[in-house]
């Protein structure tokens, strides 16, 4: 199935209000599936400049995802990449040993979502995105504090991130 027919899919469930069904078809389809995912729900729409997806849920336990209601809105390939942020989030909150620390799990989700090591069937996203989730990820890297453990753990990802906007530019 092409990219193109993957979001005629899309676009026909999202149409028909079945956008549960969409996210649970495209983790199928993208082998994102998850069993300590309990499932979906909503939350409130996003605007073109504020899109946000959450994963909550006890460690240990399963997780849900909240999704805005008009998630396929917006570019499939930049959806998919958020729900593959969250997708990782899932993996940091039940999967033996947890990952405690928020700044390392949204360095670690935002990481993956510009080089795709535990997901590489996800379509590309677009040089505007990459920059902008490289650089979200080094806000979170920062925030680890200034030659802490975590910090030294993730400098030759932080390389990596920093070489990947550079070639970008």
């Amino acid at each position: 199935m092409t990219l193109d027919q993957i979001k005629q899919k899309i676009a026909t469930l999202h149409q028909n209000g079945q956008v549960i069904n969409a996210v649970f078809w495209l983790l199928k389809k993208y082998n994102l599936k998850n069993a300590n995912l309990k499932g979906f729900e909503f939350r409130e729409k996003a605007k073109p400049y504020f899109i946000l997806m959450t994963t909550e849920g006890d460690f240990g336990k399963p997780q849900i995802i909240r999704i805005p209601e008009n998630t396929f809105e917006f570019p499939l390939e930049l959806m998919l990449i958020l729900i593959v942020h969250e997708m990782v989030h899932v993996n940091q909150k039940t999967i033996k040993p947890y990952v405690l620390d928020k700044n390392e799990r949204e360095w670690q989700a935002y990481y993956e979502m510009n080089f795709n090591i535990l997901f590489p069937q996800i379509p590309e996203i677009s040089t505007f995105h990459k920059k902008f989730f490289a650089q979200k990820g080094l806000e979170y890297y920062q925030r680890m504090g200034e030659g802490s453990e975590l910090q030294q753990k993730y400098a030759r990802q932080k390389k990596q991130v920093e070489d990947m906007i550079a070639s970008l530019q």
